[in-house]
């Protein structure tokens, strides 16, 4: 007879080459379809920005390798932006499991429950694009041990075993931040720092460049500044609200911009934030504080301060002088707008809620308050009677 054990081993067998059918399955049909980055597909709607004039060479994609710390919300929508859009290599942090709370957003599903989310991210985004390279690792990043970890990754894992080409910070917690703000600050990488709010409202993405731009620390966020922990605002029974609508909102501007910087095309934002309730986009530029804590930082501002800037060429402006300058025939041009009286000139159908003063009325006014027989008593009483 067969045991238990046995049929359990078969059935997790069958499992497994199902699992490999499938992924073998998917891949012919990708090889059959031809991948979307490949000028060789006329129907290629990602090779169509090329054909437009949009984008030099968008098969570029390929060579990059780009890091998205943080899988919740944000950063699964933005893997799976980039997985679609075919990068070449795509590098995943976080140490979260994958739970039914995270339904609600655009990724996970409910059978993944109980891995962890950047296990179960792969296995999604490999279905969908094989052609791409995914890293995973499930850890701390604010350990000090892990940190390490996680700077050695961030070096070493571009396609040319170098520097990854961007880094995208998709974490929900300051600690996080300041620890990838640390990374980049000190090995010189470029970054994006993304969030939403507390109230799944609002959410913005920040362009760093460490150096030329204000890095996180620059300007800190109150909580920071003040010391707090940010762990003590944790409030009993309330957990962060979460709108997948939102939380999409925020990747795409990512994205965006993700494919802007390493494709080069359009102009990278190095703010932009989105109210959601008055459909409010705040664009601003942050310059970096010499004052900064961060030391790398100052360091980074001090060699871009070396770098050579490149100039930009100004035309020397004639002066103007009169066009015509004896203006024989007497041709002077009038403000249509006001009649030869002085009055304003308004569209049919359109009054003039009160008319202005002309210029020698308030000298009128002036003149006949100052001719008046009243004297200064009578004037005192009259204020006080206002």
């Amino acid at each position: 007879m067969t045991t238990v054990q046995e049929l359990q081993a078969k059935i997790k067998d069958l499992e497994a080459q199902l699992a490999s059918f499938k992924q073998k399955n998917v891949r012919e049909k990708i090889k059959v379809m031809s991948p979307e980055v490949v000028d060789s597909n006329p129907y290629s709607r990602l090779m169509a920005l090329k054909r437009m004039g949009i984008v030099n060479n968008y098969e570029r994609i390929r060579d990059f390798a780009v890091a998205v710390v943080g899988v919740g919300g944000v950063g699964s929508v933005t893997a799976e932006m980039l997985t679609r859009c075919g990068i070449g290599r795509l590098i995943l942090f976080d140490y979260d499991k994958v739970e039914l709370a995270n339904m609600n957003r655009l990724f996970f599903q409910p059978h993944q429950s109980g891995l962890s989310k950047v296990e179960a991210a792969a296995e999604t985004l490999r279905s969908i694009n094989p052609d791409v390279d995914i890293h995973t690792y499930n850890y701390n990043i604010t350990t000090v041990d892990n940190f390490n970890n996680f700077t050695k990754a961030l070096t070493t894992s571009s396609l040319t075993d170098g520097s990854v080409d961007l880094v995208l910070s998709c974490v929900d917690n300051f600690e996080a931040r300041f620890a990838i703000n640390t990374a980049c600050n000190e090995f010189n990488l470029t970054w994006f720092e993304s969030g939403v709010s507390e109230n799944a409202v609002s959410g913005h993405i920040q362009f760093i460049i460490p150096g030329a731009t204000a890095c996180f620390a620059c300007a800190p966020p109150l909580i920071v500044a003040s010391n707090i922990d940010e762990k003590t605002l944790k409030r009993d029974g309330v957990c962060a609200a979460s709108l997948p609508t939102t939380m999409g909102i925020v990747a795409g501007f990512l994205v965006q911009n993700t494919l802007k910087y390493l494709l080069q095309f359009g102009q990278v934002t190095n703010y932009l934030g989105y109210n959601a309730l008055n459909d409010f986009f705040p664009s601003m530029i942050l310059k970096p504080n010499s004052n900064c804590e961060d030391s790398n930082c100052r360091l980074r501002q001090k060699e871009f301060a070396l770098k050579p800037k490149p100039e930009i060429a100004v035309e020397a402006k004639e002066e103007e002088a009169p066009l015509h300058e004896d203006n024989e025939w007497g041709i002077s041009l009038v403000d249509e707008s006001v009649d030869d009286n002085g009055a304003v000139q308004v569209t049919e159908g359109v009054t003039l809620a009160y008319s202005l003063p002309g210029p020698d009325t308030a000298v009128e006014e002036c003149q006949e308050a100052t001719t008046t027989d009243v004297s200064l008593d009578e004037l005192m009483a009259q204020m006080k009677s206002i």
